[in-house]
């Protein structure tokens, strides 16, 4: 059985991700490595933050790892969130705060287009790669559903006519943007068959 380090200390990211990935591979999370350190995530870009993330692990651990950074882009906003979409509304990382700026900079504003990125570097015998995921929607014009986390009760993928946070978590799993960075990785570790720990 293969094993990956997640290098995340987000309890619903960890959820997804092992959702997608398991059986496959086996996914060690932080609290298995005993971390709970506040890795910084000072980059300006997502992919600079996932590499810091998986780095911090890499080189505190020794062992082979992967995290991702995820950002809300929205056209109207000019790409905003993006990077600092977990703290666009002030550094207590408050989804409902955050989803009501959105919402509030959004006004009536008839362009609702945005998308979900999501890029995983991967720290592998010293290599690094990078995956990415993206879907596209448009942003409702208040909060729908209960499920999922973040941003999702206000993200309507295109195709559909409910929010991330109204699909069940199989759902989403198979369409969302970490689901389609996630499944690039398996593919490429899968063709590595290389174990990770």
């Amino acid at each position: 059985m293969k094993k990956l380090v997640f290098a995340t200390n987000n309890a619903h990211k960890l959820k997804e991700v092992k959702a997608i990935l398991e059986p496959t591979f086996t996914i060690i999370s932080l609290s298995e490595l005993n971390c709970y350190d506040d890795i910084p995530e000072t980059a300006d870009t997502l992919d600079g933050n996932a590499l810091l993330k998986a780095q911090y692990i890499f080189e505190k651990f020794g062992l082979d790892c992967f995290a991702d950074d995820t950002g809300l882009e929205i056209d109207a906003l000019g790409g905003e969130p993006g990077v600092y979409s977990a703290r666009y509304a002030g550094e207590e990382n408050c989804a409902t705060q955050n989803m009501c700026k959105v919402l509030r900079l959004l006004g009536d504003n008839k362009n609702r287009k945005a998308c979900f990125r999501t890029v995983i570097a991967l720290i592998q015998n010293g290599e690094t790669r990078y995956f990415e995921g993206r879907i596209d929607g448009n942003i409702a014009s208040q909060q729908r559903g209960e499920s999922g986390f973040g941003y999702d009760p206000i993200f309507v993928p295109d195709g559909y006519l409910v929010s991330f946070a109204q699909l069940s978590a199989e759902e989403k799993n198979t369409i969302s943007h970490r689901a389609l960075a996630v499944g690039k990785l398996t593919d490429y570790l899968q063709q590595s068959k290389t174990v990770a720990v």
